[in-house]
């Protein structure tokens, strides 16, 4: 599996989504299993949905390719289990990025079967194009249900999910099944016109991170650092480390991204290039012997960079507040980018679509009357997020779909180019 986003990432998903016009493209039952050698436990895949991948799948190696490592991703801890009588069910989720940059997400929960006694944990997995957490949490929660009336009564549901339509942004798309002893059931399933926050939990990373801290770690990520969560949850290392990917809204993150890092897979955290990745900290004494160079190490319990643990009272619509907030940075910092596109047919081409064009970068710089920011900006200017954004945009215009950052400084005023803003 290629770990690393490429620029062709957001083309690629529309391609894609328009070809597979299914709300998952597998369900995958994950439990560990003892090892032939050792007496340590491995990942494997118990059951699954369909049963056989259909041949003319376009990446039918590349699907092959993940599902082997699929089960890691949900054990990313397995060298650490033991039979438990009981444990707290959790869901967490994690990415997995394409040879050409295409997406996938892993929606799992993962919790005790039925019975008594000392037992394994095994994981549900549902696999999709589709980056809706809320509506395939609803999905698990049915899956928990009657899996634990009869395992039998999963794949006819699953079956019924994967039939349904496909529902368009904003709307609400209904699914009937069948319940022994309880006749037909409808469920009724959402996806939200814009989700590029709605699988985001943003009152988990502030219960983790105070704000002084947040700023660090945001300015770490917009810079393309290499950046380390831990935490002792699954559920908090997904959380966490998806609510600071959506932070960059409207860039998207480009390099190496992986929230709940399997044990076996250690030695990403050496390469030289950036990273997001998410730990658990029963690895964090592998992590120490390991040679880092410039990575930043976020325990998101307690640690040198946390000190202690610092809690937030809980806020109405915390994901919109805290969304505008970022955007409205980037708003200030390169909201006036239209305005420095040009062809050799239009001399301003900020308002005409689907135009090749060339970005001016140093008069884009320029036009930043702050000092300070200026040289903030020259920096974040030569990333690899920004340096995907701007070429997108001179092959397709300005106007291509996504946040319109000018509209925000329709308000300002312009004086001799640059533009006018309170405070330095």
């Amino acid at each position: 599996i290629e770990l690393e986003s490429q620029c062709s990432q957001q083309s690629s998903l529309n391609s894609d989504n328009n070809h597979h016009r299914r709300l998952f493209e597998y369900f995958l039952v994950v439990s560990l299993q003892k090892a032939k050698t050792g007496g340590h436990y491995v990942p494997e895949v118990t059951q699954q949905f369909p049963p056989k991948l259909e041949r003319n799948l376009k990446f039918l190696r590349e699907t092959e390719d993940q599902l082997k490592m699929i089960p890691k991703f949900c054990f990313p801890d397995a060298k650490d289990w033991e039979p438990a009588d009981s444990y707290p069910s959790e869901m967490f989720s994690f990415a997995l990025t394409g040879e050409d940059g295409s997406r996938r997400f892993g929606y799992c929960r993962r919790l005790l079967p039925n019975g008594r006694g000392k037992r394994l944990p095994e994981v549900y997995c549902i696999v999709s194009r589709l980056g809706c957490f809320k509506l395939f949490s609803k999905v698990l929660d049915e899956v928990e249900r009657r899996r634990a009336l009869s395992p039998a009564l999963v794949q006819p549901f699953m079956r019924a999910i994967m039939e349904a339509q496909f529902p368009a942004p904003g709307r609400t798309i209904t699914v009937k099944t069948f319940l022994p002893g309880s006749g037909t059931e409808v469920m009724e399933l959402f996806r939200p016109s814009d989700s590029h926050v709605e699988h985001v939990d943003f009152e988990c990373l502030f219960s983790c991170l105070s704000v002084r801290l947040l700023l660090r770690v945001f300015a770490s990520v917009l810079l393309e650092r290499r950046v380390v969560f831990t935490a002792d949850k699954l559920s908090t290392l997904s959380q966490c480390c998806h609510a600071v990917v959506a932070l960059l809204y409207p860039f998207v993150w480009q390099h190496t991204y992986i929230p709940a890092l399997p044990s076996a897979m250690l030695d990403v955290v050496c390469t030289p290039t950036p990273f997001i990745v998410g730990l658990l900290t029963g690895s964090l004494p592998q992590l120490s012997e390991l040679p880092l160079e410039e990575v930043l190490v976020v325990n998101l319990g307690k640690s040198r960079f946390l000190n202690r643990l610092v809690s937030s009272p809980p806020l109405d619509h915390l994901g919109t507040v805290v969304t505008e907030a970022f955007v409205r940075f980037f708003v200030e910092l390169v909201g006036h980018y239209p305005l420095f596109f040009f062809s050799e047919w239009e001399d301003d081409v900020s308002s005409a679509p689907s135009v090749p064009c060339a970005f001016q970068r140093e008069a884009f710089r320029k036009a930043i009357p702050s000092k300070t920011t200026r040289r903030f900006l020259e920096v974040f200017m030569e990333t690899r997020m920004f340096g995907c954004f701007v070429r997108e945009r001179e092959q397709h215009g300005p106007s291509l779909n996504g946040l319109c950052l000018l509209s925000f400084h329709s308000k300002k005023k312009k004086k001799k180019g640059k533009f006018t803003e309170e405070g330095d």
